[in-house]
């Protein structure tokens, strides 16, 4: 029965391949349609916040080395309580230096977020 009805001239007339014009896709594809100006847009900005999270880090270190610097004045007081004026100018200096470098880390940041 089922051999009868593959040698009939209906299914012998019948095309194997479709043409291209007449093919009808099976799937239905989802896209993502934006302009181009769009994309460069938006990746030049995740780059600007990529490049001032990186910058921020040092503002980390400035804080560890502000602790250290502290951290070495009480040190230096246990050892040699005479010294306390000159420890203390140190201390000053270090603490200066280090919060320098975390504001200019800072800086750094908010150039690239605003001014780029």
């Amino acid at each position: 029965m089922y051999a009868a009805r593959l040698c009939t001239r209906v299914s012998v007339a019948r095309p194997l391949i479709q043409p291209l014009a007449s093919a009808q896709p099976v799937f239905a594809v989802r896209t993502f349609q934006t302009s181009p100006q769009v994309l460069d847009e938006s990746l030049e900005q995740a780059a600007k916040f990529i490049g001032a999270g990186c910058a921020t880090v040092g503002v980390a270190g400035s804080g560890a080395g502000i602790g250290t610097v502290f951290g070495s004045l009480v040190e230096g007081y246990a050892r040699n309580p005479s010294l306390k004026t000159q420890l203390f100018s140190y201390c000053v200096l270090g603490f200066a230096l280090s919060e320098a470098m975390g504001l200019f880390c800072l800086m750094i940041a908010f150039m690239i977020l605003f001014a780029l």
